[in-house]
């Protein structure tokens, strides 16, 4: 298959995407009915009115610990369509992902060496 019928298809998916993406929010607005009711809006635990905020705020140390858990989430999503080629690929499979690892552990090592790691 060459490249251009590829970018085609392509295309075609994501036009077919939007239209039915718009198409399904077309339809919801067109059957949309909404009732006003007090409280509606208020937020709630448990049917009983919350004695906090609802956007509570988070400490910032929180934020690191996020950003972590994406990236070694990330490097699982990575590895696994490089393991299933790897043999394929041989000895340059084995490089870059020796690389994508070092890349990882050294952001792992910064973050630990600027305390982004310790407890409060």
């Amino acid at each position: 298959m060459s490249p251009l019928i590829q970018y085609l298809i392509l295309f075609g998916m994501l036009v077919f995407t939007t239209g039915l993406v718009g198409m399904i929010y077309l339809i919801k607005k067109s059957l949309e009915k909404t009732l006003e009711e007090p409280g509606k809006k208020v937020p709630a635990e448990s049917g009983n009115l919350s004695p906090k905020p609802a956007w509570g705020r988070y400490h910032v140390h929180y934020y690191s610990f996020a950003l972590l858990f994406l990236a070694f989430d990330m490097e699982m999503a990575y590895m696994y369509p490089w393991a299933v080629v790897y043999k394929e690929l041989g000895i340059m499979a084995l490089l870059d992902m020796g690389v994508f690892l070092m890349i990882l552990f050294l952001g792992l090592i910064y973050t630990w060496n600027q305390g982004g790691l310790k407890r409060q």
